[in-house]
């Protein structure tokens, strides 16, 4: 679904267009999607910056101006590395101040990612009303680094780790906003598998894809059954090198599939999916909330802060979510699982109304109001909400309401 552009004033007047600094990756982009959507819907003038790979998204933002600027991160471990990887922020920076001395923005919201970071310095050096969104369990490192320096720090989670006591006065949890196409296919009820119906299956890795998911799954499955092999239908997201070996193991296992490197319609598979196999980033775990569908997760290892891992806790715990370890995700354990799960389909069922409980079907308008706030009336506006929230009974704890 495109977002609709209103012909009408703003009810919320800002002096300028809202800027949204979010990383390449789908995980920060949506979020970031649905906001633009959102703000668009109530006449507000955006722009996007981003990094480079924002060629392979820009369709997600009709109706927005989109800059790129040069990002790095300190990933490297050489000094000559993490020298280059400075120059390359300091030269996104200063294109970044371009960009909005051009643009002249009332306020500027940042999604986290590496790429966030020149746009976010370039807005507190010019002074321009800041905030950020972090979307998983754990602060991600550029919204820790400016945290306590924005105006408002929108969370999905109330004690995001990592962030320190001197921001809980502009902390606002939103949730975490989902676009137009979950929200569209959001009411969708769950159909648990039938006796000898189809067995619908959907497999990703974010929007990068996974590696790890065309070595696994495909073997996994030719492990199950004869009478649950034949009953399925496979939809995988691949990297486009690992398309033709996943082709062919599927079809020597005799599943049907369907196979591509990208999904443009991806919430309406999630929707139409029995279950779903996947990483466990904030917007996988937020749009398999909303939408209500039961999921195996496989946090992404080795990460710095172990976000993905808290995320996929979020849905386990509740019992919406099966988690698997990358070391323990092997053909022999995924099969076990599914052929659990598909000979007991009242488990599925059971964590598709458990992954509702979870859902904040309102974050993107609640965010939407805190960056009208923020554009208007700086961080002062945004404490003094806080404040009154704080102080209110539980039924008006709603400070966006």
């Amino acid at each position: 679904m495109t977002a609709q552009v209103k012909n009408t004033t703003p009810e919320v007047a800002l002096k300028g267009p809202v800027v949204i600094a979010a990383g390449g990756t789908g995980g920060h982009l949506f979020p970031g999607q649905a906001l633009s959507q959102e703000l668009l819907r109530r006449g507000h003038r955006v722009v996007l910056i981003t990094d480079e790979r924002v060629q392979h998204f820009d369709r997600l933002f009709p109706g927005v101006q989109i800059f790129s600027v040069p990002a790095a991160t300190f990933s490297g471990r050489g000094v000559f590395s993490r020298l280059a990887a400075l120059m390359k922020i300091i030269k996104g920076t200063i294109s970044s101040l371009g960009v909005l001395a051009r643009v002249k923005p009332a306020v500027l919201i940042g999604f986290g990612g590496y790429p966030t970071l020149p746009p976010m310095l370039a807005a507190l050096l010019r002074g321009i009303p800041s905030g950020v969104h972090e979307q998983n369990a754990v602060l991600g490192r550029v919204n820790k680094l400016v945290a306590g320096r924005v105006g408002a720090v929108a969370s999905t989670f109330s004690a995001p780790e990592y962030l320190k006591a001197s921001a809980n006065g502009h902390l606002v949890v939103t949730g975490n906003p989902v676009r137009d196409a979950v929200r569209a296919v959001e009411h969708i009820a769950y159909d648990a598998p039938s006796d000898g119906g189809r067995l619908k299956l959907l497999v990703f890795g974010g929007s990068q894809g996974a590696r790890v998911m065309s070595d696994i799954v495909p073997f996994a499955i030719e492990q199950l059954p004869d009478d649950l092999r034949a009953r399925l239908d496979v939809v995988q997201q691949c990297r486009p090198e690992d398309l033709a070996r996943v082709k062919s193991a599927y079809e020597a296992a005799g599943v049907v599939c369907e196979l591509n490197e990208f999904f443009d319609n991806m919430p309406a598979r999630i929707a139409e999916a029995h279950l779903v196999i996947g990483r466990s980033g904030a917007s996988t775990i937020s749009e398999l909330a909303v939408i209500g569908r039961p999921s195996i997760l496989v946090p992404l290892p080795h990460s710095i802060d172990q976000d993905q891992l808290a995320n996929a806790e979020v849905l386990s715990l509740v019992g919406a979510a099966w988690v698997i370890d990358q070391p323990a995700f092997t053909p022999e354990a995924l099969a076990a699982r599914l052929d659990d799960l598909f000979t007991q389909p009242d488990q599925l069922a059971r964590a598709a109304a458990a992954a509702k409980t979870q859902s904040s079907p309102h974050a993107v308008t609640q965010l939407a109001d805190l960056v009208e706030t923020l554009g208007q009336e700086g961080r002062a506006g945004v404490e003094a909400q806080v404040r009154a929230h704080l102080s209110s009974p539980p039924s008006q704890k709603d400070i966006s309401s």
